[in-house]
């Protein structure tokens, strides 16, 4: 292995982008001396990621599900576009799309996916925070993992830890959330980049 070698990473947001503006400020302070991003794919307006990745020159996609014919037509076109890049990992932050078999297939255990809960509690679901306060846990956290064709599996790479108290609210509870993945988002990068580079 070349030292001088970077991995090439893709963030994928379909929503305003907090944790993937998090997530562009770490790369732009050079946190990762073994990985580049090179492409932030958004579909709404305004988009806050897609402004930060603008502001330090990061390419910015738009891909807009709705405009296709199908889902399948929609990632198809999302992995041409990933693939035309030579783009190594991709990395769903509040990304709301299944990924289907195709992609999967493009990116082989390659797909990096961060989900509001400790794995294997509150999957499935797009609710994963209001679901934990609701059942009333004490301990909730967050997961990256990679995905493959089931809804929220896959190996784990990274969890940390939230402690729920018992007057917390999602409006208090979601902070907790944001400061933590920052710190999960940038440590599983880097086991990321140890995994890839261990020869």
């Amino acid at each position: 292995m070349q030292q001088e070698e970077k991995i090439n990473w893709a963030i994928l947001v379909t929503g305003w982008g907090r944790n993937a503006r998090d997530t562009i400020s770490l790369f732009e302070k050079g946190k990762f001396k073994n990985s580049e991003l090179k492409l932030l794919v958004y579909e709404q307006e305004p988009c806050g990621a897609k402004e930060l990745a603008e502001k330090y020159g990061v390419e910015t996609l738009k891909l807009i599900k709705n405009k296709f014919p199908s889902l399948l037509a929609y990632q198809s076109q999302l992995t041409k576009e990933i693939q035309k890049r030579n783009i190594d990992y991709v990395f769903m932050l509040n990304y709301k799309y299944i990924i289907k078999e195709d992609m999967l297939n493009a990116f082989p255990n390659k797909i990096v996916n961060i989900h509001p809960s400790l794995f294997p509690s509150f999957l499935a679901t797009k609710t994963a925070i209001q679901d934990a306060l609701d059942y009333g846990v004490k301990i909730t956290g967050i997961t990256t993992h990679i995905i493959d064709d089931k809804i929220d599996e896959g190996d784990i790479l990274c969890q940390t830890v939230i402690k729920v108290k018992e007057k917390d609210t999602f409006e208090t509870l979601y902070p907790k959330f944001a400061k933590k993945g920052k710190k999960l988002i940038s440590k599983t990068i880097k086991l990321v980049e140890k995994k890839h580079f261990r020869q």
